[in-house]
Protein backbone atom coordinates (compact mmCIF):
# COMPACT_ATOMS: atom_id res chain seq x y z
CA UNK A 1 0.00 0.00 0.00
CA UNK A 2 1.05 3.53 -0.97
CA UNK A 3 2.31 5.75 2.30
CA UNK A 4 1.73 9.48 2.19
CA UNK A 5 3.26 11.79 4.32
CA UNK A 6 0.08 13.49 6.28
CA UNK A 7 1.70 17.51 5.67
CA UNK A 8 1.78 17.21 1.84
CA UNK A 9 -1.23 17.48 -0.87
CA UNK A 10 -2.42 14.00 -1.75
CA UNK A 11 -3.59 12.29 -4.64
CA UNK A 12 -7.05 14.00 -5.64
CA UNK A 13 -6.27 16.59 -2.93
CA UNK A 14 -6.40 20.62 -4.23
CA UNK A 15 -6.39 23.65 -3.04
CA UNK A 16 -6.99 27.29 -4.49
CA UNK A 17 -5.67 30.86 -2.97
CA UNK A 18 -6.37 34.29 -3.72
CA UNK A 19 -4.01 36.37 -2.01
CA UNK A 20 -4.22 40.36 -2.23
CA UNK A 21 -0.45 41.58 -1.82
CA UNK A 22 1.72 44.77 -1.41
CA UNK A 23 5.19 44.12 -2.32
CA UNK A 24 8.68 45.77 -3.93
CA UNK A 25 11.31 45.18 -6.08
CA UNK A 26 14.02 46.59 -7.39
CA UNK A 27 12.29 46.96 -10.94
CA UNK A 28 9.07 47.89 -10.03
CA UNK A 29 9.47 49.84 -6.81
CA UNK A 30 6.08 49.60 -4.84
CA UNK A 31 3.51 47.28 -6.02
CA UNK A 32 0.06 45.88 -5.30
CA UNK A 33 -1.36 43.07 -6.89
CA UNK A 34 -3.93 39.60 -6.55
CA UNK A 35 -2.08 36.33 -6.98
CA UNK A 36 -4.33 33.57 -7.58
CA UNK A 37 -2.36 30.26 -7.12
CA UNK A 38 -3.76 26.41 -7.01
CA UNK A 39 -2.51 23.22 -6.34
CA UNK A 40 -3.66 19.96 -7.13
CA UNK A 41 -2.27 16.30 -7.03
CA UNK A 42 -3.54 13.70 -10.27
CA UNK A 43 -3.07 9.97 -8.80
CA UNK A 44 0.41 8.92 -8.47
CA UNK A 45 1.60 11.64 -10.18
CA UNK A 46 3.20 14.87 -9.33
CA UNK A 47 2.05 18.27 -8.06
CA UNK A 48 0.65 20.62 -11.08
CA UNK A 49 0.21 24.22 -10.17
CA UNK A 50 -0.97 26.89 -11.63
CA UNK A 51 -0.47 30.56 -10.52
CA UNK A 52 -2.22 33.87 -12.56
CA UNK A 53 -1.32 37.48 -11.20
CA UNK A 54 -3.06 40.90 -12.01
CA UNK A 55 -0.26 43.64 -10.80
CA UNK A 56 0.01 47.54 -10.90
CA UNK A 57 3.01 48.88 -9.67
CA UNK A 58 5.05 52.67 -8.44
CA UNK A 59 6.26 52.68 -12.23
CA UNK A 60 3.41 52.64 -13.89
CA UNK A 61 3.59 49.30 -15.38
CA UNK A 62 0.81 47.12 -15.73
CA UNK A 63 1.53 43.07 -15.38
CA UNK A 64 -1.05 39.98 -15.89
CA UNK A 65 0.27 36.80 -16.07
CA UNK A 66 -0.78 32.86 -16.15
CA UNK A 67 1.50 29.93 -16.06
CA UNK A 68 1.34 26.41 -14.90
CA UNK A 69 2.55 22.93 -14.65
CA UNK A 70 0.32 20.55 -15.19
CA UNK A 71 0.91 16.61 -14.71
CA UNK A 72 -1.61 13.91 -16.22
CA UNK A 73 -2.76 10.52 -14.14
CA UNK A 74 0.56 8.66 -13.39
CA UNK A 75 3.12 11.39 -15.02
CA UNK A 76 2.63 10.46 -18.08
CA UNK A 77 2.25 14.31 -19.76
CA UNK A 78 3.62 17.41 -18.53
CA UNK A 79 1.46 20.40 -19.50
CA UNK A 80 3.31 23.70 -19.13
CA UNK A 81 2.45 27.69 -20.53
CA UNK A 82 3.69 31.25 -19.72
CA UNK A 83 1.32 33.97 -20.60
CA UNK A 84 1.84 37.27 -20.38
CA UNK A 85 0.40 41.02 -20.97
CA UNK A 86 2.09 43.96 -19.97
CA UNK A 87 2.67 47.13 -20.17
CA UNK A 88 6.06 47.81 -18.42
CA UNK A 89 8.38 50.82 -19.28
CA UNK A 90 11.67 49.86 -17.33
CA UNK A 91 15.30 50.85 -17.46
CA UNK A 92 18.09 48.81 -19.08
CA UNK A 93 21.93 49.76 -19.04
CA UNK A 94 23.29 48.29 -22.32
CA UNK A 95 24.74 45.62 -23.47
CA UNK A 96 28.06 43.14 -21.88
CA UNK A 97 29.47 43.30 -18.66
CA UNK A 98 31.22 47.12 -19.19
CA UNK A 99 27.64 48.88 -17.92
CA UNK A 100 26.90 51.34 -15.49
CA UNK A 101 23.04 51.82 -13.30
CA UNK A 102 24.46 55.75 -13.11
CA UNK A 103 25.36 55.78 -16.64
CA UNK A 104 24.01 55.69 -20.18
CA UNK A 105 20.88 54.17 -18.80
CA UNK A 106 18.50 54.13 -21.30
CA UNK A 107 14.61 54.14 -20.66
CA UNK A 108 12.16 51.95 -22.37
CA UNK A 109 8.54 51.76 -22.67
CA UNK A 110 6.91 49.21 -24.83
CA UNK A 111 3.53 46.71 -24.68
CA UNK A 112 4.19 43.20 -24.19
CA UNK A 113 2.49 39.82 -24.93
CA UNK A 114 3.78 36.40 -24.59
CA UNK A 115 2.61 32.99 -25.20
CA UNK A 116 4.57 29.73 -24.44
CA UNK A 117 2.57 26.91 -24.69
CA UNK A 118 4.71 22.88 -24.96
CA UNK A 119 3.42 19.43 -24.30
CA UNK A 120 5.81 16.73 -23.23
CA UNK A 121 5.61 13.04 -22.98
CA UNK A 122 7.04 10.63 -21.10
CA UNK A 123 9.65 8.72 -22.49
CA UNK A 124 11.68 7.10 -20.01
CA UNK A 125 11.14 7.39 -15.79
CA UNK A 126 11.32 11.16 -15.11
CA UNK A 127 12.54 11.51 -18.59
CA UNK A 128 9.98 13.82 -20.83
CA UNK A 129 10.52 14.94 -24.38
CA UNK A 130 7.93 16.92 -26.25
CA UNK A 131 7.29 19.93 -28.43
CA UNK A 132 5.62 23.64 -28.40
CA UNK A 133 4.99 27.12 -29.59
CA UNK A 134 6.57 30.53 -28.40
CA UNK A 135 5.57 34.05 -29.13
CA UNK A 136 7.26 37.02 -27.51
CA UNK A 137 5.55 40.01 -29.49
CA UNK A 138 6.13 43.68 -28.65
CA UNK A 139 4.90 47.13 -29.60
CA UNK A 140 4.86 50.62 -29.09
CA UNK A 141 8.39 50.80 -28.19
CA UNK A 142 10.42 53.48 -27.29
CA UNK A 143 13.92 54.17 -26.27
CA UNK A 144 15.51 57.13 -24.73
CA UNK A 145 17.14 58.98 -22.86
CA UNK A 146 17.95 62.28 -20.89
CA UNK A 147 18.28 64.16 -24.29
CA UNK A 148 16.52 62.27 -27.14
CA UNK A 149 15.09 58.97 -28.41
CA UNK A 150 17.25 56.18 -29.64
CA UNK A 151 17.23 53.85 -32.50
CA UNK A 152 20.07 51.84 -30.82
CA UNK A 153 21.45 50.92 -27.41
CA UNK A 154 25.41 49.68 -27.25
CA UNK A 155 25.32 49.61 -31.11
CA UNK A 156 22.79 47.12 -31.28
CA UNK A 157 19.47 48.28 -33.65
CA UNK A 158 17.65 45.28 -33.39
CA UNK A 159 14.32 45.59 -31.87
CA UNK A 160 14.98 48.57 -29.74
CA UNK A 161 12.55 51.09 -31.20
CA UNK A 162 8.85 50.37 -32.98
CA UNK A 163 7.68 46.57 -32.82
CA UNK A 164 9.67 43.04 -32.42
CA UNK A 165 8.57 39.64 -32.57
CA UNK A 166 9.69 36.00 -32.07
CA UNK A 167 7.80 33.38 -33.09
CA UNK A 168 8.40 29.83 -33.47
CA UNK A 169 8.59 26.05 -32.48
CA UNK A 170 10.54 24.68 -29.57
CA UNK A 171 11.98 21.57 -28.54
CA UNK A 172 12.13 20.33 -25.31
CA UNK A 173 13.51 17.35 -22.60
CA UNK A 174 12.74 17.45 -18.74
CA UNK A 175 14.04 15.10 -16.30
CA UNK A 176 12.29 15.75 -13.10
CA UNK A 177 12.25 13.76 -10.36
CA UNK A 178 11.18 16.13 -7.75
CA UNK A 179 7.75 15.40 -5.98
CA UNK A 180 7.19 18.87 -5.13
CA UNK A 181 8.38 22.04 -7.55
CA UNK A 182 6.75 24.46 -5.21
CA UNK A 183 9.53 23.54 -2.17
CA UNK A 184 11.53 20.45 -4.06
CA UNK A 185 12.84 18.59 -0.65
CA UNK A 186 15.43 16.17 -2.70
CA UNK A 187 15.71 15.29 -6.42
CA UNK A 188 16.74 16.42 -9.92
CA UNK A 189 15.55 18.82 -12.40
CA UNK A 190 17.23 19.82 -15.55
CA UNK A 191 15.41 21.34 -18.69
CA UNK A 192 16.87 21.95 -22.12
CA UNK A 193 14.78 23.96 -24.56
CA UNK A 194 16.41 24.79 -28.26
CA UNK A 195 13.57 27.34 -30.34
CA UNK A 196 13.77 28.20 -33.65
CA UNK A 197 12.10 31.48 -34.37
CA UNK A 198 11.09 32.07 -37.69
CA UNK A 199 10.36 35.00 -40.38
CA UNK A 200 7.33 33.01 -41.75
CA UNK A 201 5.80 32.72 -38.62
CA UNK A 202 6.16 36.36 -37.99
CA UNK A 203 9.49 36.94 -36.37
CA UNK A 204 11.67 39.67 -37.17
CA UNK A 205 14.93 37.52 -38.27
CA UNK A 206 15.87 33.83 -38.02
CA UNK A 207 17.48 32.94 -35.28
CA UNK A 208 17.82 29.92 -32.86
CA UNK A 209 18.61 30.00 -28.92
CA UNK A 210 19.33 26.74 -26.14
CA UNK A 211 18.40 27.35 -23.06
CA UNK A 212 19.80 24.68 -20.22
CA UNK A 213 18.42 24.98 -16.76
CA UNK A 214 19.72 22.55 -13.89
CA UNK A 215 18.67 22.36 -10.63
CA UNK A 216 19.90 19.79 -7.69
CA UNK A 217 18.74 19.74 -4.32
CA UNK A 218 20.92 17.70 -1.54
CA UNK A 219 20.66 17.07 2.39
CA UNK A 220 24.36 17.25 3.79
CA UNK A 221 23.47 16.25 7.15
CA UNK A 222 21.10 12.65 7.24
CA UNK A 223 19.98 14.19 11.07
CA UNK A 224 18.56 17.20 9.72
CA UNK A 225 16.40 18.26 6.25
CA UNK A 226 18.02 21.66 5.66
CA UNK A 227 18.99 21.44 1.95
CA UNK A 228 21.46 22.64 -0.44
CA UNK A 229 20.12 23.74 -3.61
CA UNK A 230 22.18 24.51 -6.49
CA UNK A 231 20.90 26.09 -10.15
CA UNK A 232 22.29 26.61 -13.14
CA UNK A 233 20.91 28.24 -15.67
CA UNK A 234 22.44 29.25 -19.31
CA UNK A 235 20.69 31.05 -22.06
CA UNK A 236 22.67 30.84 -25.17
CA UNK A 237 21.81 32.51 -29.09
CA UNK A 238 22.66 30.09 -31.38
CA UNK A 239 22.42 32.25 -34.77
CA UNK A 240 20.74 35.36 -35.99
CA UNK A 241 20.20 38.59 -34.41
CA UNK A 242 16.86 38.46 -31.29
CA UNK A 243 15.57 41.32 -30.84
CA UNK A 244 17.32 43.53 -28.17
CA UNK A 245 14.45 43.00 -25.66
CA UNK A 246 14.62 39.11 -26.58
CA UNK A 247 18.36 38.97 -25.81
CA UNK A 248 19.15 36.84 -22.16
CA UNK A 249 19.20 39.07 -19.33
CA UNK A 250 19.01 39.14 -15.72
CA UNK A 251 15.93 38.40 -14.59
CA UNK A 252 13.66 37.26 -17.52
CA UNK A 253 13.84 33.63 -16.80
CA UNK A 254 10.21 32.12 -16.27
CA UNK A 255 9.97 33.25 -12.52
CA UNK A 256 12.20 36.74 -12.49
CA UNK A 257 14.79 35.17 -10.18
CA UNK A 258 17.98 34.66 -12.41
CA UNK A 259 19.97 37.21 -10.50
CA UNK A 260 18.95 37.79 -7.00
CA UNK A 261 21.24 40.97 -5.90
CA UNK A 262 20.60 43.15 -9.41
CA UNK A 263 18.24 44.69 -10.83
CA UNK A 264 16.13 42.77 -13.91
CA UNK A 265 17.69 43.89 -17.11
CA UNK A 266 21.35 44.58 -15.29
CA UNK A 267 23.14 42.71 -17.63
CA UNK A 268 22.20 41.50 -21.32
CA UNK A 269 24.16 39.93 -24.51
CA UNK A 270 23.62 37.12 -26.86
CA UNK A 271 24.75 34.67 -24.47
CA UNK A 272 24.47 34.17 -20.71
CA UNK A 273 25.58 32.63 -17.65
CA UNK A 274 24.32 32.29 -14.53
CA UNK A 275 25.12 29.65 -11.32
CA UNK A 276 23.35 30.09 -8.07
CA UNK A 277 23.62 27.93 -4.56
CA UNK A 278 21.07 28.66 -1.43
CA UNK A 279 21.53 26.64 1.97
CA UNK A 280 17.86 26.40 3.34
CA UNK A 281 17.00 26.15 6.81
CA UNK A 282 14.73 26.10 9.57
CA UNK A 283 14.25 28.50 12.49
CA UNK A 284 11.80 26.87 14.19
CA UNK A 285 10.73 23.30 15.27
CA UNK A 286 7.26 23.66 14.07
CA UNK A 287 9.27 24.51 10.49
CA UNK A 288 6.80 27.83 10.48
CA UNK A 289 10.17 29.74 10.18
CA UNK A 290 13.32 29.26 7.88
CA UNK A 291 16.27 31.13 6.56
CA UNK A 292 18.52 31.19 3.75
CA UNK A 293 21.66 32.15 2.47
CA UNK A 294 22.45 32.43 -0.80
CA UNK A 295 25.70 33.48 -3.77
CA UNK A 296 25.06 33.41 -7.12
CA UNK A 297 27.16 34.48 -9.66
CA UNK A 298 26.23 35.78 -13.70
CA UNK A 299 28.11 37.02 -17.10
CA UNK A 300 27.19 37.65 -20.56
CA UNK A 301 29.10 37.68 -23.41
CA UNK A 302 31.01 41.00 -24.90
CA UNK A 303 29.60 42.22 -28.17
CA UNK A 304 32.19 42.90 -30.14
CA UNK A 305 34.66 40.13 -28.98
CA UNK A 306 31.92 37.67 -28.67
CA UNK A 307 33.78 36.63 -25.61
CA UNK A 308 32.84 36.34 -21.35
CA UNK A 309 35.11 38.91 -20.00
CA UNK A 310 33.96 39.67 -16.27
CA UNK A 311 31.73 38.24 -13.94
CA UNK A 312 29.07 39.82 -11.80
CA UNK A 313 28.50 38.21 -8.58
CA UNK A 314 26.06 38.45 -5.80
CA UNK A 315 25.49 37.43 -2.38
CA UNK A 316 22.15 37.50 0.27
CA UNK A 317 20.55 36.10 3.25
CA UNK A 318 16.33 35.75 3.68
CA UNK A 319 13.74 34.88 5.76
CA UNK A 320 11.41 32.29 4.71
CA UNK A 321 7.48 32.16 6.70
CA UNK A 322 5.33 29.00 6.12
CA UNK A 323 2.14 29.19 4.27
CA UNK A 324 0.55 25.99 3.57
CA UNK A 325 1.87 22.81 5.18
CA UNK A 326 0.24 20.72 2.71
CA UNK A 327 1.70 21.73 -0.16
CA UNK A 328 5.05 23.45 1.71
CA UNK A 329 4.39 26.80 -0.18
CA UNK A 330 6.55 29.56 1.79
CA UNK A 331 6.72 32.83 1.23
CA UNK A 332 10.50 34.08 0.38
CA UNK A 333 11.68 37.36 1.74
CA UNK A 334 15.10 38.04 0.58
CA UNK A 335 18.04 40.74 0.23
CA UNK A 336 20.41 40.45 -2.19
CA UNK A 337 23.64 42.54 -3.00
CA UNK A 338 25.12 42.83 -5.79
CA UNK A 339 29.03 43.37 -7.20
CA UNK A 340 28.25 47.16 -8.25
CA UNK A 341 26.89 48.01 -4.52
CA UNK A 342 23.24 47.82 -6.01
CA UNK A 343 21.14 45.67 -3.94
CA UNK A 344 17.03 44.96 -2.50
CA UNK A 345 14.38 43.21 -1.67
CA UNK A 346 13.22 40.12 -3.61
CA UNK A 347 9.53 38.20 -2.46
CA UNK A 348 8.39 35.41 -3.63
CA UNK A 349 5.56 32.95 -2.81
CA UNK A 350 7.16 29.57 -3.23
CA UNK A 351 10.98 28.40 -3.40
CA UNK A 352 13.02 30.54 -5.52
CA UNK A 353 14.01 27.48 -7.26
Amino acid sequence: MKTHDSTTLQDGGKFVWVIPQIGYTLQTRLLAQVLVNAAFRRPNANLSVMTGTMAYTQNGQAIFTATSSVWSHDNRFLFTNDWRLMRYPQATYGLGMYTSTERRVVDMDYSYLRAYQSVLTRVAPNLYAGAGYALDLRWDIRSYNSRHELTRISGYQYGVTGQSVSSGPMLAMTYDNRANAINPQRGTYANAVLRTNLQFLGSDDNYQSLLIDVRKYLHLNSTTDNILALWSYNNLTLGGNPPFLDLPSTGWDINGNVGRGHIQGRFRGKQFLYAEAAYRFHITANRLLGGVVFANVQSVNELKSNRFERIAPAVGTGLRVKMNKFSRTNLCIDYGLGLDGTGGLFFNLGEVF
